[in-house]
């Protein structure tokens, strides 16, 4: 039996006592919007809010978040959230779910609520935290927490184990299986194998490398690559990477330090995060490295390290702007950028804009094409079924990646002898019930992106980013004309304007007649039913058929005034 996605377009039905319903509102599909929701017996548990990254189909988006429609007549049903790690497509949606409540409590690691704490700030939330570490165990209503040491690319992450009346389920979160990880903190596969000999009735494991064979390369394989960079480069240095990313951050701090170069942040976040991170003794700066970057020009070019935002090629971020030549720093012949991170699927036309317009400039771009300068921060296959052969889950539901991902991962689960139909492959929005060892999919709830623009949120809809997509590749014409009142004559014009459409404005000469015609045609026809509107589609239509004709689809905007 081979598995697939279970397609459930029904209502679920209603919430049994003792069976615990699963809801993935993000993460199944996506690399981000990760957030889950389990419910039970009329109390619900969150594990990560987090946030998804515009593509370029959706112009003016800064953030899409999880769609919390499910919750907003449940807020009080919220007995916590589990953070899982500090990245942004695990807390970055916190804030928006805790302006609906903000008493609802967090429980991360330290550097977790750290991090999410310094974010709440700016938003003017003073969060209910609990602070929680490896081995340790909560009870929230009807659920009982058990936290696991896991490593990923930033430190203190924790997988969680969710115990109910149902049953347990296992989440891993973010986690790979380093075995020489810079801080020495290993993903705890005891523990594993302990709540495995339990019995995990439901095994929620992290998807995003399942189609990499292998295992995944320790982060100490980077130090030789970047000693390698810095040795070579002649000019300022510029590392981009997650404004998150401790462990990166740590080796740059370090490589410069060998090679006698100051270091400079830039970028809010980047700013903020490191100096959590090293009050918090997560993040060690050798001594004299760590300058202000208002002070990088009382230094030489070769005696500088510029740690910086805009790795996954974000226009508004330190290196988007350092690429546009719209930022104090610049770059030029003899200077090198080192792109530190993966490419996050989506972002790849960005990431490779920005870094034709770096060479253009003159710098040597450094990533993982050319490169040993990242390293994932997610389990490879092999990882991947080391873990199903520990744990031996009753079932397993892949989680965080695309759906090859997910696919890729439900077969690595299905050759360790999970049985296919203890597979489920659920999308954001899918129910799925976990009741007497058996999991299953239910049904599904409406679940969409909600988009964050400038200061609104959920405003901006589908059909928004369609006209703006238009008015981005079309341009737009308007016409615009003057009627009577009473009879309906054109009294001025039309007159029509264009913007962002190749022909002149000339061109459009020779359709007015038409319109005129067409205008006088429909007062004829309806002399005791017209109205502004009406006039109106009757010049879009005359416009829309003529500009047809020239292969172009602009957005056209007519307007009509009743004098």
């Amino acid at each position: 039996m081979s598995i697939a996605f279970t397609s459930h377009p029904n209502q679920p039905p209603r919430l049994k006592n003792g069976t615990l319903r699963i809801i993935p509102l993000g993460g199944l599909g996506d690399v981000g919007r990760n957030m889950t929701i389990f419910d039970i017996d009329g109390k619900i548990l969150v594990v990560d809010c987090g946030v998804l990254f515009p593509e370029e189909s959706q112009p003016g988006v800064d953030l899409i978040l999880p769609d919390f429609d499910y919750l907003q007549d449940r807020l009080d049903d919220i007995v916590g959230i589990v953070l899982t790690h500090g990245h942004e497509d695990h807390i970055g949606a916190v804030p928006y779910l805790l302006r609906l409540k903000p008493d609802i409590p967090l429980l991360g690691s330290q550097l977790t609520l750290a991090f999410i704490e310094a974010k709440l700030k700016e938003h003017r939330i003073k969060p209910y935290t609990l602070a929680v570490k490896e081995g340790q165990t909560e009870r929230l209503g009807p659920f009982e927490l058990e936290f696991v040491a896991v490593n990923h690319s930033i430190p203190d992450a924790l997988a969680v184990a969710i115990t109910t009346s149902a049953g347990t389920v296992l989440h891993t979160g973010d986690f790979k299986m380093d075995q020489l990880p810079l801080d020495g903190r290993i993903t705890d596969l005891r523990a594993f194998a302990r709540l495995g000999e339990k019995g995990v009735d439901l095994f929620m494991v992290d998807s995003t490398n399942a189609e990499v064979p292998g295992f995944v390369r320790s982060e100490r394989e980077i130090g030789p690559s970047l000693d390698t960079v810095f040795d070579r480069a002649r000019g300022k240095i510029v590392v981009a990477s997650f404004s998150s990313h401790v462990h990166r951050v740590q080796q740059v701090l370090d490589a410069a330090a060998q090679h006698h170069r100051k270091v400079a942040f830039v970028g809010r976040s980047m700013i903020r995060n490191m100096k959590i991170a090293q009050e918090m003794g997560y993040l060690t700066v050798p001594r004299d490295t760590l300058v202000d970057v208002k002070k990088i020009n009382d230094f030489p070019d070769d005696r500088i390290v510029l740690m910086c935002t805009g790795s996954q090629g974000e226009p508004m971020a330190a290196l988007g702007r350092i690429a546009n030549r719209d930022h104090q720093i610049s770059v030029g012949e003899g200077d090198v950028v080192i792109l530190a991170s993966s490419l996050i699927p989506g972002n790849e036309n960005s990431v490779f804009r920005i870094v034709n317009s770096l060479m253009a400039l003159g710098a040597e771009v450094v990533h993982q094409g050319n490169a040993r300068v990242h390293v994932s921060g997610h389990a490879c296959a092999g990882e991947l079924l080391y873990c199903y052969n520990i744990v031996r889950p009753g079932n397993v539901m892949p989680v965080h990646g695309e759906v090859r991902h997910l696919i890729a991962n439900g077969r690595i689960a299905e050759s360790s002898g999970v049985a296919a139909e203890n597979i489920v492959l659920a999308r954001d929005g899918s129910v799925v019930d976990l009741r007497d060892g058996v999991a299953r999919v239910v049904g599904e709830i409406p679940n969409g992106y909600v988009y964050v623009d400038g200061s609104s949120v959920g405003e901006v809809s589908e059909a928004d980013l369609k006209d703006r997509r238009i008015l981005s590749d079309e341009g737009f014409i308007s016409v615009f004309a003057v009627v009577n009142s009473e009879t309906g004559a054109l009294l001025a014009g039309p007159e029509i304007h264009a913007r962002g459409v190749a022909e002149d404005d000339k061109v459009f000469e020779k359709i007015k007649p038409e319109i005129v015609k067409a205008l006088e045609k429909a007062v004829a026809d309806s002399p005791n039913k017209r109205d502004a509107y009406q006039l109106q589609q009757v010049m879009r239509r005359v416009v829309g058929r003529y500009v047809s004709r020239l292969r172009r689809r602009p957005m056209i905007i007519p307007v009509v005034v009743e004098a």
